[in-house]
Order: C-alpha cells, then structure tokens, then sequence
C-alpha cells in the first residue's frame, strides 16, 4: 500500500515595529537558528489561533493577526516539506516573566539587513521569503482563511 503524503502544516507570523522584526532565536538539532515565531498546527485549532499561540510560546508576546501573507510549500533537505501560513500581526501585550517553549533562547528585533548578516542562521528559506512578501506588500487577506469546523475563518 502507498504511504499517504502528509506535508508538515505550519504558521508563521510575522511582526513589524519601526524596521525591525520580531524573531525567535532557538536550538534545532544542536543548532542555533533564526525564524519567525512559527509552529505546527495542533488539532482542532484554526489557523490564526495556531499563529497567535505560537508567538506567545516563543515570544511572550501577545498578537493580534492582521493579514494572510502568503502560503509557501517547502522541501527540507532532510526530505521533510512543509505547507506555511504566513501571518502578519502587530503586538498587543507583553508578557515578560513567562517561560518560552523549551529549545527557545529568546525573541530578537531584527532589520532585514541584520538578517541577511545572519543568513547562515536562517532556519528555512521561507523566512526572509516571508518577509520580502511582507515588505511587497502581498496580501491574501484574512477572508481567505475559513476553518469550517468552527464556522469562523479566525
């Protein structure tokens, strides 16, 4: 019997504040890597509720989402692909004494420059793709997100 193609589903959410961008410096695989707070999607949860989840876990950082960017397929080179909702949202709380998601070291404020310096660290190439769009201006919006299950598109 052929194996059923179940590509990774994530979110990423990307935040912008005077040039900078909110990112997660984190452990992978014994590496020290950039990206967006970003993450899988969990069961029985919408889209935007995974993307503002996340960024509190690795942020702190409250969000409200404010557009769909774009969506990005994705094929590691371990063979693993990735199907990304790219989110963008802007802060609304701060929580500062909570506990990031295990594997987290920390939120940063990156310039894009500063994260083309860093490009060795970038953990896929969805995240200054996701910015670059960002920046563009593309926008799906958030009509083009509906969760049947829970009869909202949130």
């Amino acid at each position: 019997m052929e194996e059923v193609f179940k590509p990774h589903v994530t979110v990423a959410t990307i935040v912008a504040n005077e040039g900078r961008y909110l990112v997660v410096e984190e452990w992978v695989r014994g590496e020290k890597v950039i990206n967006q707070p970003a993450g899988h999607l969990d069961p029985d949860e919408s889209l935007m509720d995974a993307a503002r989840r996340e960024t509190l876990e690795e942020t702190a950082y409250d969000v409200t989402i404010d557009d769909l960017i774009g969506i990005y397929q994705w094929k590691s080179a371990s063979g693993k692909q990735f199907l990304r909702f790219a989110f963008a949202g802007h802060i609304t709380g701060h929580h500062a004494d909570r506990e990031l998601d295990e594997g987290v070291i920390g939120a940063l404020w990156l310039t894009r420059e500063e994260l083309r310096q860093r490009m060795h660290q970038i953990r896929s190439p969805m995240v200054l793709r996701n910015i670059d769009d960002f920046e563009a201006g593309v926008s799906l919006g958030l009509d083009a997100v509906t969760n049947l299950n829970l009869g909202t598109s949130s």
